[in-house]
């Protein structure tokens, strides 16, 4: 599919879709912090940066990360050499007071280290299809914190690696018309 665009923006944002084709191979730890690093730079309410990182790239932890993600998300994220699951502190550190925009901040965050992610050649897939509550006891992510998403983070792999219902999905998504989303 392509994609059509009316102005002119980032390249990064422009190229960028959430891939499943994985190669196989590791990420090395220093551009996967430079992908945290990206992020810890977003904007937040009252420079709270409420977002956390729960980080799995060695096997054991890629293990547990694993044993959380849908069936339907293990078909292809298995092979992701990165899991990264972002928690967002629901309070404000310096009243206690409910932050409403942790989960806003948070996934600027994600937005941040996304764009990083493709800037860098590799993929930065974010999912929904988790068990968050089994994600919280393996991970002891205390209350006072949201789960909001598992990143897969990898190299782009070849499309034929893909299962066939995968693989007619594995493209760009066209977007809605700027005036589709103004009110």
């Amino acid at each position: 599919m392509e994609r059509h665009f009316d102005y002119d923006i980032m390249t990064e944002i422009k190229e960028r879709w959430s891939a499943r084709a994985l190669a196989p191979g590791r990420i090395d730890r220093e551009e996967v912090f430079a992908l945290l690093e990206a992020a810890r730079y977003a904007p937040s309410c009252f420079n709270e940066q409420p977002w956390r990182f729960v980080l799995a790239d060695e096997e054991g932890s890629l293990d547990r990360m694993r044993g959380i993600l849908t069936e339907s998300n293990q078909r292809w994220a298995n092979k992701a050499p990165v899991l990264i699951l972002i928690v967002s502190k629901k309070t404000f550190n310096h009243n206690g007071k409910d932050n409403y925009w942790h989960m806003f901040d948070a996934g600027t965050a994600w937005g941040y280290l996304s764009l990083e992610a493709w800037r860098r050649g590799l993929v930065a897939h974010p999912m929904a299809g988790f068990k968050r509550e089994e994600a919280r006891d393996i991970f002891n992510i205390p209350q006072e914190y949201d789960i909001i998403t598992v990143i897969a983070v990898g190299k782009h792999g070849l499309k034929e690696d893909l299962e066939p219902d995968l693989q007619e999905r594995e493209h760009p998504d066209t977007r809605k018309e700027i005036r589709e989303l103004l009110l």
